[in-house]
């Protein structure tokens, strides 16, 4: 672990309100916040900035959760993030999506064309930081301009998390 979690003595008033952007009062202290928020807040400053950016694309985001789970799942199979695929695991199944689609995911397959063409923008962002023509006018014809806004977003966002959270060594709560 190269960033450590921010040991509870050094809890304080900048941290809390660098959390409160994301979580309730209850859950603002080194027992309940993640692993992940636990070693962000080792700089509250990034963190109050980030978890608005964050909290927009996991609670206020225009596209559905449901596509918004894959695509984070797709970018953590990518990265190898075991993190980000552990907990978006959980958020996936949460959302109704089964173990055999969330395995899938790692395959770069779906059964449906919607879900197949969110994994492909997933891959083509990876690979060129840009969509092909083909693959942005299909999510024209299915997603609406804030939908597509708020997923190329979310896949660049949780690439950021991707290389923080495996650079920084972060544990997953959920290893298995």
């Amino acid at each position: 672990m190269r960033v450590p979690p921010l040991p509870a003595d050094e809890w304080d008033d900048e941290v809390d309100a660098a959390l409160r952007v994301m979580l309730p009062r209850r859950m603002r202290n080194p027992e309940s916040a993640s692993n992940a928020l636990s070693t962000l807040v080792r700089h509250p400053a990034l963190t109050e900035a980030f978890l608005t950016l964050n909290v927009h694309l996991l609670f206020r985001s225009s596209l559905p959760a449901r596509l918004r789970e894959l695509a984070i799942l797709r970018v953590a199979h990518r990265r190898d993030c075991v993190y980000e695929w552990n907990h978006h695991r959980e958020a996936a199944l949460a959302e109704g999506i089964t173990e055999s689609e969330i395995e899938a995911v790692r395959r770069g397959e779906a059964t449906d064309a919607l879900d197949a063409l969110i994994l492909r923008a997933v891959d083509e962002l990876d690979e060129k930081s840009n969509l092909s023509d083909a693959t942005w006018d299909a999510l024209c014809g299915q997603l609406d301009e804030h939908q597509r806004m708020d997923l190329i977003f979310t896949i660049g966002t949780y690439n950021t998390l991707a290389a923080a959270f495996n650079t920084f060594g972060v544990r997953s709560e959920y290893e298995r």
